[in-house]
């Protein structure tokens, strides 16, 4: 429980007055960095592709995440001394990413996927992030987060006013 809570931990020494927001990108699996990121998290927002493992996993990271819900707040007021407080984080919903548009909409292999995870009963938002390997790409070198460039082709443009 101590080792889940370190970055929570961190964060609450910054002070709460410092920012409205803290955002923590993890990567795509549920290993120590991810658990401390929800134990950290009043909030989730999970970004999926839309194809069949990914889809498929956004299940198991459900199971997941209240798997380690219900054990950390179990296990957290066992030691008297250091008690943790529960955590309840909220799923805010699933953002589809890498998603591939023609005629306005995602391409027909994609929509069985999208249209399969709202069955889960888990929010889904009608905005996607399409997939733009040269804009995505070439971010990192520049330093700035894409949504927050300046871009004057209008293709860039409209995938930028998206984000």
């Amino acid at each position: 429980i101590k080792i889940h809570k370190r970055l929570a931990d961190g964060i609450s020494q910054i002070g709460n007055d410092k920012y409205d927001v803290v955002f923590i990108d993890c990567p795509p699996n549920f290993n120590i960095v991810t658990k401390n990121a929800i134990v950290a998290s009043n909030h989730l927002l999970i970004p999926a592709k839309p194809d069949y493992l990914s889809t498929l996993g956004i299940d198991y990271l459900i199971f997941s995440l209240n798997k380690l819900i219900n054990d950390y707040n179990e296990y957290s007021g066992f030691d008297e001394l250091e008690r943790q407080d529960n955590i309840s984080p909220t799923i805010l919903g699933i953002v589809f990413t890498m998603v591939t548009i023609y005629n306005n909409q995602p391409i027909q292999t994609m929509r069985p996927f999208i249209e399969q995870t709202k069955k889960l009963g888990k929010p889904v938002f009608d905005q996607y992030i399409r997939e733009n390997k040269t804009m995505f790409g070439d971010a990192p070198q520049y330093g700035v987060p894409v949504a927050l460039n300046y871009y004057s082709s209008g293709t860039y443009a409209y995938v930028a006013k998206e984000l």
